[in-house]
């Protein structure tokens, strides 16, 4: 582990590496600058270790309230341990560390606090309220095993708080409305998910979430609604062809006219040609599938469950698309699925139920949601794991050559 001085200021509003003459291979020298706004003009000298092994990269696109903290417990679990905020930071960061994974939200690189935002007319989904620059400068440096002081957006009082220092991880996890939006971010990515809930099952939970817990108007729900969509259509939506998985989640056909939004309708769109993932087959792979499970090996009440599987194209890219519409009603039952499901990346037979099981309690644990969320897990977790034997093989080859 080779170790590194950082100098923060607040000079640009861009980041610069500059690297010595190293006395060994893995050594370096960073002088990094970066932009923090806050009520003081402070410097920051901070002496930091510098990883010699290169960071894989995960974006998770969504909009606000479709599921990506779920993701993000459920994916780290795979991992192993607990993903908790920083120790003795901010208690009002967003990052989550675990043993293995570092998750960040990108609201972190918002360039206007809630205030901002207010006087310029415009959304935190709008790129003008976000700072790309630093975003791609932050996460290239972490893919690369340079720590940063990554900003912080705190969510309770709207403000930009001072920044937090951020190790490389195994596995960074950035997560947020734009992960996807920047071609320069889009390309340090290993791999790229988006959730993609329809609007009448988005509007449904959050009538659900709002109306009950908050005390929320339908009308201001409709408001509130309406006033993203433009923004979202622009700018968060169209992400979803750069994705190689994505989750699609809309309402049951099993039950006609239905606008609870309790039953759901949820597909695994898989792009084909991805290195190092292969996408999860029903049956016989390339074949189209539609298959009701026997009911004697899986209960489950009304209306029922129902998988699809076919070979489909998705914004002119091959894909494998698995689909579930209906809801388990006993969770140790879904092993009957499981073993009709190929190229799973688990372990052992069983581990999906396994981590279904483990997080029962979870929302979309009944449905194609936890499902599906679980599977691209593993297959995240298979990825990594071919990269990280990659890359240790690659100084052999390199030498035969």
């Amino acid at each position: 582990m080779a170790v590194s001085t950082i100098y923060s200021t607040q000079a640009l509003n861009s980041t610069h590496f500059l690297t010595s003459s190293p006395s060994s291979s893995t050594s370096k020298q960073v002088f990094f600058y970066r932009r923090h706004q806050s009520q003081t003009n402070r410097r920051f000298n901070t002496i930091i270790t510098c990883a010699a092994q290169q960071t894989v990269v995960i974006g998770l696109a969504a909009d606000s309230g479709c599921g990506k903290s779920t993701f993000m417990r459920r994916l780290t679990s795979v991992f192993g341990g607990a993903a908790e905020p920083p120790k003795g930071g901010n208690p009002d960061s967003n990052t989550l560390i675990s043993d293995m994974t570092t998750v960040i939200c990108l609201d972190d690189y918002h360039s206007l606090d809630r205030t901002g935002r207010k006087e310029k007319g415009v959304t935190a989904l709008d790129p003008r309220a976000n700072d790309f620059d630093l975003m791609y400068e932050q996460v290239k440096a972490l893919k690369s095993g340079i720590a940063v002081e990554k900003p912080i957006y705190n969510h309770v009082t709207g403000l930009l708080d001072a920044p937090e220092l951020i190790q490389p991880p195994k596995i960074l996890v950035i997560e947020g409305l734009h992960p996807m939006f920047d071609e320069r971010v889009r390309e340090l990515l290993d791999f790229s998910i988006y959730l993609d809930i329809s609007n009448e099952v988005k509007f449904a939970w959050k009538i659900q979430r709002d109306m009950a817990e908050r005390g929320h108007s339908l009308e201001s729900i409709k408001a509130s609604i309406e006033a993203r969509k433009p923004d979202f259509d622009a700018f968060i939506d169209p992400q979803k062809q750069y994705a190689d998985a994505v989750i699609e989640v809309l309402p049951t056909q099993l039950i006609p006219d239905d606008n609870e939004g309790k039953v759901l309708r949820v597909r695994l769109i898989m792009k084909e040609g991805v290195k190092y993932f292969s996408p999860v087959y029903l049956f016989d792979e390339g074949s189209t599938i539609s298959w009701i499970p026997c009911g004697r090996k899986l209960t489950c009440s009304y209306p029922g469950i129902k998988f699809n599987y076919e070979p489909d194209t998705y914004f002119d890219h091959e894909v494998s698309v698995l689909e579930m519409d209906g809801q388990f009603d006993r969770l140790d039952e879904l092993i009957y699925v499981e073993s009709h499901l190929s190229n799973l990346s688990s372990k052992f037979y069983g581990e999906v139920t396994q981590q279904m099981l483990k997080h029962a309690d979870f929302p979309g644990s009944n449905n194609g949601t936890g499902l599906f969320q679980t599977i691209v897990g593993l297959k995240i977790r298979d990825l990594y794991e071919q990269l990280i034997a990659n890359k240790a093989t690659a100084p052999a080859e390199a030498a035969k050559a």
